[in-house]
C-alpha cells in the first residue's frame, strides 16, 4: 500500500478527518483512492464501518472485489457491497461499497447512520443527481444528528473552488499521481465520412503504430456497435473487441475488464462509464471520440431527451488518465486541439437538467418544507421543481398544501422512480404484485428492441426475476404468479397520461396529456389503435415523442379497473361546414375521447361558451358590426388617443376576444344559434366597458352627430386613420366662421362641403381660409349652376339655409 501515491499524503488526510467534519481529496487517476485508500482508512480509523459511495454500479462492483482480494478474501466479508437488485454484506463487513440510490435509502431509513463513522463520495465530478442529494442530506445529518460522522469527497477533477464555497471549512488534499506520462494528442474527425467510420480508422491506425490494449470512449451503446462492425474489418484477428456498458450481462462486462489472454490484446469500446473508479487491465491507449451521450428533462412536456454533445475538458482528463495506470501511455482525443481548450472546464451537474420528482419526493419524506433550506452545490431550478410537483399530485402522493399523503409515504419508502412506486403501491393483490414488480424491474433495465414489453413479461430475463424479487421482499406483501393481463391496470397508476391512441397516420399516436408520439413503422405494435407507453424518449428534431416500450390496451377495460380514470363532460363545439352548433356529452382519458354521445339539449352555459370559443376561433368578423357598433368602437379608440388621461378601455381585435366574457356574453341571453348572435346589439356591449362618467364624457367630447347653423344634426364620421369628417351642404355652413372641432377642442373636422345635389365641391380643415379665399371660385360657377340657391359674398356671416331662394 505505501507504494500508492495516495500513501503519501496519507497522515495530512488522517488530520483532516480527524479535525474537520469533511475534506476534499484531489487524487489522479492511479493514485488509489477508490481501490487503496479505503483500506488505508479503515485500518487507522477502527472505530465505526465505512461507506464508499460509487455512482456506478459496475464500478461499485469492481471496487468491491479488488478491495477483498487485497485482504485475500471474497466480497461480503470484511468488504460488501450492497447495489440495485443486489446486495454482498456479511456481519462482519466493516468497509460497504454502495451505489447512489442505496445510500440515500439507508439514510432515510436511519437518518443517524448508526455505525457509520466516515462516508467516502467517490468520483464527485460527475455531479450526479443522487450525490448531490446524498451530499445535501449527510450535510444536515452533521450539523443536526451526528457531529462525529465525518465526510471524504474524492475526485481525480474536483471543482474545489465551488466545493470550497459550500464547504469553506473543508480542508483540501491533493496526491500526485503515478509518473507514468500520458501523451495527448488531438485529432479532429474528417467532415467527409460517417462518424462510425471516422473514428474506427482513427482506431485502427493508432492500434497498428502502437503496442498495448486500448480503450475507446464513445457517446453510447448505438455508436459502440457500429463502430465494434467497422472494426472488425480493420483490425489483427489477435485483437478482441470487447463492448462495454451498463445494460450488458456480468459475463461480458468481466471479458473487458479483464485482462486479455497472453499472445492477444484488446479494444475495449465502452461510454462513459470507464471514465471512473472501473480499472480495465493492460490498457496503454485511449481514444476518446470527446462525445458523450446526456439526457436533459424538458418540464414542459414532462419527457427527456438524450443529446450527444461534446465533453468537459475534466472529462478529458478523466479519459485521458485510463492510458497511464501501468506504463508511459498515449490518448487520443478526436477533436482540434483548439476546440478541445474551448470545451467547458467541468461538465453540467444532473440536477440542472434532470427530472426532479424523485428528489422531491425523497426530500418530502426527509421532512424538508422548503428545498432552498438545504445546502446545495447547484439549488435545484424552479421549472423542474415545478414540474416535479405536478407529477407527483397526479401520482397522489403530495396534497394540494404539497404534504406528503399516507400514499405519497409508502411511496417514498419504496426509494423508486415516483411512477414505479405507484404502481407498486396500488397492487393490491399476490398476483397483482409480482406483475407490478417484474413491470418494474423491466422498465428500469428495459430490452433493445421493437418495445413489445408484452414480450418482456413473457419471457423475463435472469436479472428482472432478481430485481422482482428484490422489490417483492420491500413492499413486504405475498407474492403471486406474474399476469400479463393485469399489467395495463398496474401501469395506468404510474403512467395515466401516457396512455396513447392511434391517429390516421401509420406509427403516430396521441398521448392522454396531449403531446404527439411516434413508433418505428415497422412495430408489431402499430396495428393496436390504444397503447400505454410507460418508456418514452423526447425526439431530438421532432416534437412528437419515440415510443420505447408500450402494450395494447383496451380503454373501456381500463377504465373499469382504475378508479377516477375516465372522465365525463358536456361540451357545445361549431361544427365547421355549416358554422352550426352541436352538443356532445364525452368520456375520456385525459385529452383522449374512448366514446361520446350528442346531446340533445345542451345547458345554456356550455352553449354560450361554444360560441365565444368559435368567434375566438373565427374572428370578430363573425359577428354583425353594424355602421353604429362600428362608430362607437372606433369613437372609444379615438378617445383613447385624443384623451388619454381618461382610462378608456382597449377595443383592439386581441383584447375584444380576450374579453369577449366580459362585453359579449351578457347580452347573450337567449341566444341559441348563429343566426341569433348576429341578431344581437355590439354597441350594448361596447357601452359596457365604459362606467357612466366615461360614457358621458364619451357623448359630450366625441360625439356622434354635429347641429351645424341651421339645427341640422349630422352624423360625424370617425376613422381609425383619419381626422373625423363631417358631410353637409354649403348652405348650411353659411354663418360658421370658424372650423368646428370636438374632442374638448383638441381635434379640428374636416369638411366636406356638399352641392345642393349633395356633391362633393370642397374638402376643407380650415373653414375661414375657405371662406376668405378659394370659396370666390365656387360661388362663381355655383351662381351659374344653381341659381336658385343662395351663394352670397360674406358666408362667414351670411344667414344658414337648407331652402332656394323661392321658399325663403
Amino acid at each position: 500500500m505505501s507504494t500508492l501515491p495516495v500513501a503519501a499524503v496519507l497522515p495530512e488526510l488522517l488530520t483532516a478527518l480527524r479535525n474537520k467534519p469533511q475534506t476534499l481529496l484531489i487524487a489522479p487517476t492511479g493514485a488509489g483512492k477508490s481501490t487503496w485508500l479505503p483500506l488505508l482508512l479503515l485500518r487507522e480509523m477502527p472505530a465505526g464501518r465505512i461507506l464508499l459511495l460509487e455512482p456506478r454500479r459496475l464500478a461499485a462492483r469492481n471496487v468491491a472485489q479488488r478491495l477483498a482480494e487485497q485482504l485475500g478474501e471474497q466480497p461480503g466479508e470484511t468488504v460488501g457491497y450492497r447495489m440495485r437488485a443486489e446486495t454482498c454484506v456479511g456481519p462482519n463487513t466493516r468497509l460497504e461499497v454502495v451505489t447512489e440510490g442505496i445510500l440515500t435509502r439507508m439514510i432515510q431509513r436511519d437518518p443517524e447512520l448508526s455505525g457509520i463513522s466516515l462516508v467516502l463520495l467517490d468520483e464527485f465530478h460527475e455531479r450526479s443527481l443522487q450525490a448531490d442529494l446524498a451530499l445535501a442530506l449527510l450535510l444536515e445529518i452533521q450539523q443536526g444528528l451526528r457531529d462525529d460522522l465525518k465526510l471524504l469527497i474524492m475526485s481525480a477533477t474536483l471543482d474545489d473552488r465551488r466545493l470550497s464555497q459550500l464547504l469553506p471549512e473543508a480542508p483540501v488534499v491533493v496526491s500526485e499521481g503515478r509518473s507514468w506520462p500520458v501523451e495527448r494528442r488531438y485529432q479532429g474527425l474528417p467532415v467527409h465520412q460517417r462518424f462510425d467510420e471516422a473514428v474506427a480508422i482513427a482506431t485502427a491506425q493508432l492500434l497498428r503504430e502502437e503496442s498495448g490494449s486500448l480503450l475507446l470512449f464513445l457517446p453510447g451503446v448505438g455508436e459502440i456497435l457500429r463502430v465494434q462492425e467497422q472494426l472488425r474489418e480493420r483490425v489483427p484477428r489477435d485483437v478482441m473487441l470487447c463492448p462495454l456498458y451498463g445494460a450488458l450481462p456480468l459475463s461480458e462486462q468481466r471479458r473487458a475488464i479483464l485482462p486479455a489472454p497472453p499472445g492477444q490484446r484488446k479494444v475495449v469500446l465502452a461510454t462513459n462509464i470507464a471514465e471512473t473508479s472501473l480499472t480495465i487491465e493492460g490498457i496503454r491507449l485511449v481514444v476518446d471520440s470527446a462525445q458523450e451521450r446526456t439526457a436533459k428533462f424538458d418540464p414542459r412536456s414532462g419527457l427527456t431527451r438524450l443529446i450527444t454533445q461534446r465533453i468537459s475538458q475534466a472529462s478529458m482528463t478523466q479519459r485521458a488518465g485510463r492510458a497511464g495506470r501501468l506504463e508511459p501511455g498515449i490518448c487520443l482525443h478526436l477533436v482540434a486541439a483548439d476546440q478541445a481548450e474551448r470545451a467547458a472546464a467541468q461538465g453540467q451537474p444532473e440536477m440542472m437538467q434532470s427530472d426532479l420528482s424523485g428528489l422531491l419526493l425523497e426530500l418530502c419524506l426527509w421532512g424538508c418544507t422548503d428545498v432552498a433550506q438545504m445546502s446545495w452545490l447547484d439549488k435545484p431550478p424552479e421549472p423542474n421543481l415545478a414540474a416535479a410537483r405536478r407529477l407527483l399530485q397526479q401520482l397522489g402522493a403530495l396534497d394540494e398544501q404539497e404534504r406528503l399523503t399516507v400514499q405519497g409515504r409508502r411511496m417514498a419508502q419504496l426509494g423508486l422512480d415516483p411512477r414505479l412506486a405507484a404502481m407498486l403501491v396500488a397492487a393490491a393483490t399476490p398476483d397483482e404484485r409480482s406483475t407490478a414488480a417484474q413491470l418494474a424491474a423491466i422498465l428500469e433495465e428495459p430490452p433493445r428492441g421493437d418495445g413489445a414489453l408484452n414480450d418482456a413479461l413473457t419471457k423475463p430475463q435472469g436479472n428482472w426475476r432478481a430485481r422482482a424479487r428484490q422489490l417483492l421482499k420491500r413492499i413486504q406483501g405475498e407474492a403471486g404468479s406474474c399476469d400479463p393481463e393485469l399489467a395495463p391496470g398496474l401501469l395506468a397508476r404510474g403512467f395515466a397520461d401516457r396512455i396513447a391512441l392511434r391517429r390516421g397516420q401509420q406509427g403516430r399516436y396521441l398521448l392522454a396529456n396531449g403531446m404527439g408520439a411516434t413508433l418505428e413503422p415497422d412495430s408489431p405494435l402499430t396495428r393496436h389503435e390504444w397503447l400505454l407507453a410507460p418508456l418514452l424518449l423526447q425526439g431530438a428534431s421532432s416534437p412528437d415523442a419515440r415510443i420505447l416500450q408500450a402494450l395494447p390496451v383496451d380503454p373501456e377495460r381500463l377504465a373499469a379497473e382504475v378508479p377516477g380514470l375516465l372522465s365525463q363532460s358536456d361540451s357545445v363545439e361549431w361544427d365547421e361546414g355549416p358554422g352550426t352548433l352541436k352538443a356532445w356529452r364525452r368520456w375520456r382519458i385525459g385529452d383522449l375521447t374512448v366514446r361520446r354521445q350528442p346531446l340533445n339539449r345542451p345547458d345554456e352555459n356550455q352553449l354560450h361558451q361554444a360560441i365565444l370559443n368559435g368567434i375566438r376561433d373565427k374572428g370578430l368578423s363573425l359577428l354583425n358590426w353594424s355602421e353604429a357598433a362600428q362608430q362607437l368602437r372606433l369613437r372609444i379608440s379615438c378617445a383613447a388617443r385624443w384623451l388619454p388621461e381618461h382610462p378608456w378601455p382597449k377595443v383592439d381585435d386581441e383584447t375584444l376576444l380576450a374579453t369577449l366574457e366580459q362585453w359579449l356574453l351578457p347580452q347573450m341571453g337567449g341566444v341559441k344559434s348563429l343566426q341569433a348572435l348576429k341578431n344581437l346589439d355590439l354597441c350594448q356591449g361596447l357601452y359596457s366597458l365604459l362606467d357612466w362618467s366615461l360614457r358621458q364624457r364619451l357623448d359630450s367630447a366625441l360625439p356622434t352627430h354635429y347641429t351645424v347653423p341651421t339645427g341640422s344634426r349630422i352624423a360625424i364620421r370617425y376613422d381609425a386613420d383619419n381626422p373625423p369628417a363631417l358631410a353637409v351642404r354649403m348652405q348650411e355652413m353659411f354663418g360658421e366662421a370658424t372650423t368646428p372641432s370636438i374632442a374638448e377642442g383638441r381635434v379640428a373636422m374636416v369638411l366636406e362641403l356638399l352641392s345642393p345635389a349633395h356633391r362633393p365641391l370642397q374638402i376643407t380643415r380650415d373653414l375661414a381660409a375657405f371662406w376668405g379665399g378659394a370659396y370666390r371660385e365656387v360661388q362663381k360657377e355655383m351662381k351659374g349652376r344653381y341659381p336658385k340657391h343662395v351663394w352670397p359674398d360674406s358666408p362667414a356671416t351670411a344667414q344658414p339655409t337648407r331652402r332656394t331662394k323661392r321658399h325663403q
